[in-house]
């Protein structure tokens, strides 16, 4: 019998991108923080185990923040990302401080996960949509072809970038069976009346991104599969970006991905959400993003408060 999905939230980073877990700014009138609403989503899904990757320098503020709370309604585990943490044989560069990316965070829940899972960020509002689609998939069966068989939730363009402002987004490519073919990353993207577009030359030409167009928001589902391809993969990295960025260089989980895709050893089903996504791009999102969660509040998609 095929174990149930779980979720897993990728937390590494929170602390340094808030400066520390307790100011996180809530976006609900009950101090509800995105985190909250992902989780929230995801149990009524059906998603019952959560594992969230953290560092253990954080670790005693996330658990007064958020998952002493989180764990009162639904089964809690943690893994922890260290810089340590890479392939016999590797050094750590002198003077870098942190961790390796997404991809080498994911790696660190390998003893917790024995099936399908489902992969977010902790600080990105998803909508409920994307939770039901992903647990569908993860729950039915896959073909036994020696191939890895994986899943994303793609975004309409249109329903990700800010009214004001720029964003960088992985705009996606399926064939016409729904299956990804390709994610190009566009740094500098922002919204239209019909759609979005993007510059390759900081501003000097524009070329148009029509609406319904899918972009990759980092929600991937996964399967255990997943782990030994990834661990095979990273003293490539490590040889090929210790020599160019040293300090800063990240194992990314869509880099990661896209490369197994050219290999031909995963191939990827694109599943489309059509509910707005949030995330805290610059400050001024904020009030917008409190504006949105309370019309859902008001409209019964969540109850007030939303942990009863």
């Amino acid at each position: 019998m095929m174990e149930k999905p779980a979720l897993v939230i990728l937390a590494a980073g929170i602390g340094s991108r808030y400066g520390g877990l307790k100011q996180i700014d809530p976006v609900g009138e009950n101090g509800e923080l995105i985190i909250d609403y992902s989780i929230y989503d995801a149990i009524k899904a059906g998603f019952e185990k959560v594992v969230f990757i953290i560092t253990r320098a954080i670790k005693d503020d996330f658990m007064e923040v958020i998952g002493d709370r989180i764990a009162k309604y639904v089964k809690t585990e943690y893994a922890y990302q260290d810089l340590n943490d890479i392939p016999k044989g590797y050094k750590i560069p002198d003077g870098r401080t942190k961790p390796w990316g997404t991809t080498q965070a994911l790696l660190s829940t390998k003893a917790l996960i024995n099936g399908p899972f489902a992969v977010i960020n902790a600080d990105d509002f998803y909508g409920a949509s994307a939770y039901r689609v992903i647990y569908e998939w993860l729950s039915s069966p896959r073909p036994v072809d020696g191939k890895l068989h994986f899943a994303m939730v793609g975004y309409r363009i249109e329903n990700t970038v800010p009214e004001k402002g720029s964003v960088a987004r992985g705009i996606c490519a399926a064939d016409k069976s729904g299956f990804l073919t390709s994610i190009v990353e566009r740094t500098l993207v922002e919204k239209t009346k019909m759609g979005a577009r993007f510059s390759e030359d900081k501003g000097e030409t524009w070329c148009d991104v029509p609406a319904g167009t899918l972009v990759s928001m980092n929600f991937w589902g996964l399967d255990e599969g997943f782990f030994k391809t990834a661990e095979d993969d990273f003293p490539g990295f490590l040889d090929v970006n210790l020599k160019s960025n040293p300090l800063k260089c990240e194992y990314l989980l869509p880099t990661e991905i896209g490369d197994q895709l050219k290999a031909g050893v995963t191939d990827v089903k694109v599943l489309e959400s059509a509910d707005t996504w949030y995330g805290v791009t610059y400050k001024e999102d904020r009030p917008g993003i409190m504006a949105a969660i309370e019309k859902l509040h008001t409209k019964g998609v969540y109850p007030k408060p939303l942990w009863r």
